[in-house]
């Protein structure tokens, strides 16, 4: 992945997108981000053991109020500290 921009954030909601063929696609909110609508790039946290977590963010939208989702096939915890990578990601 070629990382265009790099920051610090926090998950501050999660909801369910859509649910099909046994798959699910979640929307995650941040309290800041430098995603946007169209953007690809991963998140990363740490764990409590202490793994490195890598997200990919497969989309990014804005809803009818402007907040911008990150959609993600796996979520990360509400209050869980994630570093954002805004860049190409291969799926």
């Amino acid at each position: 992945m070629s990382v265009i921009v790099e920051f610090a954030a926090v998950v501050v909601d999660i909801r369910e997108e859509s649910r099909a063929e046994g798959r699910q696609r979640w929307q995650m909110a941040l309290d800041h981000t430098e995603f946007c609508p169209g953007d690809t790039g991963t998140l990363e946290a740490i764990a409590p053991s202490g793994v490195k977590l890598v997200v990919p963010v497969l989309r990014v939208v804005a809803d009818a109020a402007g907040e911008v989702w990150h959609v993600v096939e796996k979520p990360l915890a509400a209050e869980t500290a994630v570093t954002g990578r805004v860049g190409t990601i291969s799926v």
